[in-house]
């Protein structure tokens, strides 16, 4: 089976894009915090939400965080009240993690909270004419990630 080589323009972009979703997301993050909760615990709740219920172990693996760190978060979650597990019917020595009511609000509430950072931040920092730019260019990266 032969390899393409990538053209180099095509890698800068990969490149650059990399690291500025990751430097974007960081700053959403510390930017929109609520309460006490670290950037770990956050991005914990935050995985919950999309994958409930799910086993501490799952959500290490999808946080690349040893088994024994999302313990520690998970457990600092449960305390918190944002979080509560249940035995796994299926296999009783599992425990599924599950969003509190007060779980689902604050995650909902940090999504509404980045949401506005990014919109305010964008609104601040660019013309009308580079909004249209990037605009521009996320609609050529949507067709990317749908091909």
């Amino acid at each position: 089976m032969g390899s393409k080589t990538v053209p180099a323009p095509a890698v800068a972009a990969a490149q650059t894009l990399r690291v500025l979703v990751g430097r974007l997301r960081r700053k959403m993050m510390d930017a929109t915090a609520v309460g006490d909760l670290t950037s770990a615990q956050a991005s914990a709740l935050a995985r919950l939400v999309l994958n409930e219920p799910a086993t501490a172990s799952v959500l290490a693996g999808a946080e690349k965080v040893r088994p024994q760190s999302m313990a520690a978060t998970v457990a600092a979650l449960e305390k918190l009240g944002l979080v509560r597990r249940e035995d796994d019917p299926d296999d009783g020595r599992r425990q599924l993690l599950f969003l509190t009511t007060e779980g689902r609000a604050y995650a909902q509430g940090a999504r509404a909270s980045r949401h506005e950072w990014l919109a305010r931040t964008l609104a601040e920092g660019l013309t009308e004419d580079e909004l249209a730019v990037v605009n521009e260019a996320l609609a050529l990266l949507g067709r990317v990630v749908e091909a």
